[in-house]
């Protein structure tokens, strides 16, 4: 599922969702987006040839890189921010400015359209483990 978000919109609320006093939640922190993209990084990276963090593009508080190599040998640049995942590069560490591709809720959506062979080492890895339960069931 893709939606469409307005990056416009969402750096206006940025001060408010960072204030405590004003949201009412005593101690909340901001996530860190480095630690959530290492957790989308562990997630799939069986299913892509390759995929990581970006050491060279800033990442903050509320926003993230992430480089992805597909097994078609497609390469990209990921952003992450609250808003989702999406391609803002067609190569390693590149921040294409022209390129205006929508938010994708999951990364498991993001690559499903990047990538039919994502798809089938997707569905190969979740058949694998329903027939793994399967056998641990007849035991």
């Amino acid at each position: 599922m893709e939606t469409d978000y307005n990056p416009m919109e969402l750096s206006n609320m940025s001060g408010f969702e960072e204030s405590s006093e004003l949201n009412g939640f005593e101690g909340t922190e901001v996530k860190d987006m480095r630690l959530e993209a290492e957790a989308v990084v562990n997630d799939v990276l069986f299913a892509v040839k390759n995929m990581f963090v970006s050491k060279s593009l800033r990442c903050a508080d509320d926003v993230a890189y992430i480089n992805v190599e597909t097994k078609e040998r497609n390469r990209y640049c990921l952003e992450l921010t609250e808003a989702g995942l999406r391609v803002v590069g067609h190569a390693f560490d590149q921040v294409e400015e022209h390129v205006q591709m929508p938010y994708h809720e999951t990364v498991y959506s993001l690559l499903d359209t990047l990538s039919p062979a994502y798809r089938e080492a997707f569905g190969n890895a979740l058949l694998q483990r329903l027939e793994a339960l399967k056998r641990d069931g007849q035991s």
